[in-house]
């Protein structure tokens, strides 16, 4: 009877040692959330959007320059475009993620930025950035007004219900439209004017003025500590030695070292070796919560293992569904990449996937070509985007490659009633089964000075455009709305928009459906060989004028053979244009002097049958300069 007794009582002493055990667990787990709750009301995450060129990298340097986020030594123009190429070209092509600490009125803020590209072919970038944050920073160059990538940045925060702050960069330019520029402002925001902050990023007047609007305005971001993990990703890298590591944003509940976790779409698991803060080196920490945007490294080695918009959660608690409203990318031409050497097909595959880490718009399938072997089937965001990738391609993986004429989707409908995408001329049904063609057109935004709203619209309806809506948005700009053939504005229009306006015109665009249309395909044949790497889609009625510019361009780039090379330009049977490229000739008759002409003529004979015999067997070299000739007909 004592031994239970004794035996009850160390067991309500165990049950007591236990619960209270579990009830300071619960205190101190009660106090860590209190605690998450208070540093989550001292986060900001936040975007800089604006057009190309209107300061936005610059006031990233400000703004990391007055939190001391990066000292004088690290202290650069344009700090976060981390690649050569974007100092070269002075654009930003990649979104770059950082964390800033600020002091204001007495508590330390975590300020999470995101500076985003400004071209319109990298506006994926933006898209991505925007659906991590809570508010932007929209800024607007003095110099030049309100542009058409500020507007379509600015429709896409407000559609991911951010607030918005506006910034009037370059107030100290002698052609600075201050008051002009703060109507245009007003005008399009609804906003007063005394919520416009005026700054100069170049010398960093009113530049702290636009962190206490940051600290101020854009709300702390929302989410519970105690639900499940929900983390959405919105970039990633490849690091040789660590693998892909992958850029996140904490939307509800925690993450620390070593945890078990899962990628939602993949269903894979990872254990979390490193988690951290981006700053300007990765600064690694032993927990992560809701609000928190970092990086995780796990040891992934495949690039399909990691999709950008993907949800990160834990595999023992799961969240139940993903994070929505990321949308996947739909590129707008399409081109083939081919490795100069065939041995090299591998070796540009790895490195298409590694690209494709770092630039999600990218996309990409395997093809073949008789004149170019084995390749990629690549679809971009536009030619700027296309140039860069191959600029990549050829710096960071040495990679010598051949990239052929770029052509947008079309949708053909055939006469068995079956519609199928064609991203490549070469599959293109037979003429016979094919009922119709459509093709993609798109919403053009241009807004211009007036003075050259004649030339623009000239150019628009060249292009097959037609006029939707003209706005005057102040005394001297306008703003026009075509209704434009994609296939029509991927090669030069850009450029010839830019020359055309003094490099004053913006350019924006949407897709806006398919249309019918009356495409033909139009080859490219050297001596009577099609080159399919050179066909292309057009249509009827620029065809004829396409393909002779096309012929007389061949004859400057491709070097002359010992034969004559025949180029020529073909719909179907039917031949539009021809140019010759003359065989180099080497004057058999020198050793005769005098005699009759019947010795003259019999080698001429014997050297014309060895040019027809080497025409027959002899292989056209095509410079890799011929592929890409079509960008550059004018």
């Amino acid at each position: 009877m004592a031994f239970l007794v004794l035996l009850s009582r160390r067991n309500t002493a165990f049950w007591w040692r236990s619960f209270a055990l579990r009830k300071s667990k619960r205190i101190l787990r009660k106090l860590k959330n209190i605690y998450l709750c208070r540093a989550m009301k001292n986060i900001r995450n936040f975007c800089i959007i604006a057009h190309i060129d209107h300061g936005k990298s610059t006031l990233a340097d400000r703004l990391l320059e007055l939190t001391k986020t990066v000292n004088e030594k690290e202290l650069v123009n344009q700090v976060l475009d981390s690649m050569d190429l974007e100092r070269e070209r002075g654009i930003t092509i990649k979104s770059h993620a950082i964390q800033m600490k600020y002091e204001h009125e007495g508590e330390i803020y975590t300020l999470n930025l995101i500076d985003t590209p400004g071209h319109v072919d990298f506006s994926y970038e933006v898209s991505r950035s925007i659906a991590a944050c809570e508010g932007a920073l929209l800024v607007v160059d003095a110099t030049q007004g309100i542009q058409a990538q500020t507007i379509s940045n600015l429709y896409l925060a407000i559609e991911h219900d951010l607030e918005i702050i506006p910034v009037m960069n370059k107030i100290d330019m002698d052609s600075a439209m201050v008051d002009v520029v703060e109507d245009q402002i007003i005008d399009m925001l609804g906003c007063k004017a005394e919520d416009i902050i005026r700054v100069s990023a170049r010398t960093g007047d009113g530049v702290p003025a636009v962190l206490e609007a940051i600290v101020q305005r854009i709300p702390s971001p929302k989410g519970d500590p105690d639900k499940p993990l929900q983390a959405l990703i919105f970039d990633s890298v490849f690091n040789s030695y660590r693998g892909i590591i992958a850029y996140f944003r904490i939307f509800n509940g925690q993450i620390r070292t070593n945890d078990l976790v899962k990628f939602f779409a993949t269903g894979k698991e990872y254990n979390a070796d490193e988690i951290g803060v981006l700053q300007i080196k990765q600064m690694p920490k032993a927990d992560l919560s809701a609000g928190d945007v970092g990086y995780i490294i796990s040891g992934i080695k495949t690039s399909r293992e990691v999709k950008v918009g993907d949800t990160i959660t834990h595999v023992e608690n799961p969240c139940l569904e993903p994070i929505a409203g990321f949308e996947n990318v739909k590129p707008m031409l399409y081109a083939g990449i081919y490795p100069v050497d065939a041995d090299d097909y591998e070796e540009l595959r790895a490195s298409l996937e590694k690209l494709q880490l770092n630039d999600a718009s990218l996309v990409w399938e395997p093809e073949s070509s008789a004149a170019l072997g084995f390749g990629f089937r690549c679809g971009f965001l536009g030619l700027l985007h296309m140039e860069i990738i191959q600029e990549r391609l050829d710096r960071e993986f040495n990679m010598d490659v051949i990239t052929t004429v770029p052509n947008v989707s079309f949708k053909v409908f055939r006469t068995d009633g079956i519609m199928v995408e064609v991203h490549n001329p070469s599959g293109l049904p037979e003429p016979t089964k094919i009922h119709h063609v459509e093709e993609p057109y798109i919403l053009a935004q241009i807004i211009s000075k007036n003075e050259f709203t004649g030339p623009i619209m000239t150019l628009c309806i060249e292009k097959r455009g037609i006029l939707k809506n003209q706005v005057y948005i102040s005394t001297d700009r306008v703003e026009l709305t075509f209704q434009l053939p994609l296939s029509e504005i991927v090669f030069d229009f850009y450029d010839k928009l830019k020359s055309i306006s003094k490099g004053y015109a913006s350019f924006d665009y949407h897709v806006a459906g398919y249309q019918e249309a009356s495409l033909v395909k139009l080859d490219i044949m050297l001596n009577g060989e099609s080159v399919d790497a050179l066909s292309t889609l057009i249509h009827r009625d620029h065809a004829y004028d396409f393909g002779r510019r096309m012929c007389e361009k061949l004859k400057e780039l491709i070097p002359r053979h010992q034969f004559d090379i025949a180029i020529q330009a073909a719909i179907g049977s039917k031949i539009i244009a021809r140019e010759t490229v003359r065989q180099v000739r080497k004057d058999v008759t020198a050793k005769c002097y005098g005699g009759d002409i019947s010795r003259k003529r019999k080698l001429l004979e014997k050297q014309k049958a060895g040019k027809k015999r080497m025409r027959q067997i002899g292989s056209v070299e095509v410079p890799q300069s011929a592929f890409l000739a079509v960008l550059k007909l004018d």
